[in-house]
């Protein structure tokens, strides 16, 4: 994506400079199949790892031709240089993405867009992503304005390591009177073995991870350092070129519909795009073909790449949000397409061209210029935007709360639905963010590594009674709506929850999952060595539109290894779970919608699926809240003027407390207390 101006390259000692028009159309041509993938496709492309490489081919060629020539590398300029060519487009798409964003996109969408344009003013977004991936607690939902520029993130991370990885390695030769160019090869060569065997084992172990890391993704920069240092000496055929050339090109168009390279990267499959383009490097121009990548249509299309990345994007995503569609279709394509060459265009003759002649007595002065006048309003427009969200902030709902009676609306007596008029809590704008926090008092239980104790609710004194929540998430969930009769009547309750790994004899979400099995052992025995009054867990998993509902043998086998050590047991019926936010539903439709109102005969059969099973254990009860989450005829998104699910499965921490009064009154019958 960053414009490299004259394309040069190195051999030994001596320098070599030339224009490299096909690398312009190259440049242009990923860019391209990157918004026509994004925007019709709906698929990776593999543009971004010719960016990848072509950025390794211009700055570590030249910062090593300097240190092969025996000058200064100067570090500091070569920052300033390439981030004076990156900021000011950037800030410019940033700034006009929040205001957009904030004025056209549904609140819902707020948070999230806001953690990731913080994140990508401080070319961070990768590590953002990356974090998000892997957090369970993370949003998942629609993807934000700015999650295009992870790629440039990794662009910007690089840039700062590639001149002080060239200075270190020129310093060391040199102190041992080695050849410099040698020394530089051999480490960009160690560079692109190592990174390239982390990115096939890390992929594989967790992509979603793995695709935003940097270190996943260097192979892909030294391998365009290595060519820089051997292209001069790569002595091909007319014919050799031609067919090496137009292989690659070949190859960069078909491979993201060849391969389904969103599922396996980046890992080897990374090969191809990167391979494809070092391919269309080494033929030269007259491998790539002058009618192609050397026309002026793709020598200007390379000219604009880097605003048109950056534009396509936000462009692509505010018009799904306007239009409420998963996809724009072909002449919604078009027309985004369009917006986003007129907005490159735009840039890069009334932003880009100019400041490349604005000329200043010191490189820190365009630094400063670049961070003051684009990043800094940046910072500035997310400022204000994150104070009005703050203004929606709301005190945590209060028990009993007349204008927002939550689960307590379902009772025979409450008030009809027509007499509550106040707006929602949680807003839709903070809903994604109203979690059950448990982490308090927390600490690893024994010599368990997987196993983490926490004591969300102390008693004053000695504790009345002491309750544990054992399973993922969803027990998790349950907190607040036990932590009121909690307080109230001097129980302690502790957490033993792990995402993703609910209490039972098997791992039901990840059959491999090794660490979810050691964990609830090691659960088993803590809480045999010390009994609790009772222990809840997950009774089934998999509510669902379907009637899918199950309760697995692993469950049962559970409860018995706890009713065995005498240990009273409430098994929890599963919430349902949709494949859609409930609260984004209720934000396009409104209350009482029929679009979002699932029918409950759908999800939840008339008998559990528990109550069919002969085998569960004397000792174990079940706690049925289903009656506080849906209506006898369906599963709304809002009752009772709350909104009932922060995500596509897991109860907002605002509607789990107005179920309080429920668990309150059954819990204790259940328990015999």
């Amino acid at each position: 994506m960053v414009d490299s101006g004259t394309t040069t390259a190195a051999s030994g000692t001596r320098t070599r400079s030339a224009r490299r028009p096909e690398i312009e159309g190259l440049r242009g041509l990923a860019a391209l199949l990157v918004v026509v993938y994004h925007v019709w496709v709906g698929r990776v492309s593999g543009g971004v790892d010719v960016f990848f490489l072509l950025s390794g081919f211009f700055v570590l060629g030249m910062t090593a031709r300097t240190a092969i020539r025996g000058e200064r590398v100067d570090v500091t300029g070569t920052w300033t240089r390439l981030f004076w060519r990156l900021v000011p487009t950037a800030g410019l798409v940033l700034v006009t993405s929040a205001v957009a964003a904030a004025a056209l996109l549904p609140p819902s969408t707020w948070a999230r867009n806001l953690r990731e344009l913080l994140a990508s003013v401080f070319f961070v977004e990768n590590w953002r992503l990356a974090t998000d991936a892997v957090d369970y607690y993370a949003d998942h939902g629609t993807a934000s304005i700015a999650q295009h520029f992870w790629s440039l993130s990794i662009q910007a991370q690089f840039t700062l390591l590639a001149p002080l990885l060239v200075l270190l390695v020129a310093w060391w030769a040199r102190s041992r009177a080695l050849d410099v160019r040698a020394a530089l090869l051999t480490a960009f060569s160690a560079t692109v073995v190592v990174s390239f065997v982390h990115s096939v084992v890390a992929t594989a172990s967790d992509q979603a991870f793995a695709y935003f890391d940097l270190r996943t993704r260097l192979w892909e920069f030294a391998l365009g350092g290595v060519l820089a240092l051997v292209f001069d000496g790569v002595r091909l055929g007319a014919r050799a070129r031609a067919v090496l050339g137009w292989a690659g090109v070949v190859g960069l168009v078909s491979c993201g519909a060849v391969l389904d390279v969103g599922a396996g990267f980046p890992g080897y499959l990374a090969l191809w795009p990167v391979l494809s383009a070092a391919a269309v490097i080494v033929a030269g121009r007259a491998g790539a073909g002058e009618r192609l990548l050397t026309t002026p249509t793709a020598q200007y299309l390379g000219r604009i790449s880097y605003p048109l990345y950056l534009w396509h994007w936000p462009v692509l995503v505010l018009a799904l949000g306007l239009s409420a569609s998963p996809t724009p279709g072909v002449v919604g394509g078009l027309v985004v397409v369009a917006v986003s060459v007129g907005l490159a265009v735009a840039t890069h003759h009334l932003v880009e061209a100019p400041l490349r002649t604005v000329t200043l007595p010191r490189a820190a002065g365009r630094a400063g210029l670049a961070i003051a006048a684009f990043l800094a309003p940046a910072l500035v427009a997310l400022g204000v935007w994150a104070a009005v969200a703050a203004t929606d902030a709301a005190a945590p709902l209060a028990v009993g709360d007349p204008a927002h009676p939550g689960a307590a609306a379902l009772a025979a007596d409450a008030a009809p639905a027509a007499e509550i008029v106040p707006a929602v809590q949680p807003s839709t704008a903070r809903v994604q963010d109203d979690w059950a926090d448990y982490r308090d008092g927390c600490g690893p239980v024994g010599e368990s590594p997987a196993l983490e104790e926490c004591v969300p609710v102390r008693a004053d004194g000695e504790p009345q009674r002491r309750i544990v929540l054992l399973g993922d998430s969803h027990m998790q969930q349950l907190l607040p709506a036990l932590e009121p009769v909690a307080r109230e009547r001097g129980w302690e309750v502790r957490t033993l929850v792990r995402a993703r790994c609910p209490f039972g004899t098997t791992s039901e979400t990840d059959p491999g999952d090794a660490m979810c099995l050691d964990r609830n052992a090691a659960a088993i025995e803590h809480l045999a060595a010390d009994p609790p009054d009772a222990v809840l867990v997950s009774a089934t998993r998999d509510v669902r539109a379907g009637l899918t509902e199950q309760t697995p043998d692993g469950f049962v086998a559970g409860w018995r290894e706890l009713d065995d050590r005498g240990i009273p047991v409430v098994a929890v019926r599963d919430n349902p779970r949709f494949d859609h936010r409930p609260s984004e539903c209720f934000e396009a439709y409104g209350r009482g919608a029929p679009e979002c109102d699932i029918p409950r005969a759908e999800l939840l059969a008339a008998d559990p699926p528990y109550a069919l099973r002969d085998d569960v254990p004397a000792g174990v009860a079940f706690l049925d809240l289903s009656d506080e989450i849906c209506t006898p005829t369906a599963c709304p998104p809002e009752v009772g003027n709350v909104l009932v699910y922060l995500d596509d499965n897991h109860l907002s921490a605002s509607y789990a407390r107005t179920m309080s009064p429920a668990v309150a009154e059954r819990l204790p019958a259940l328990l015999g207390w």
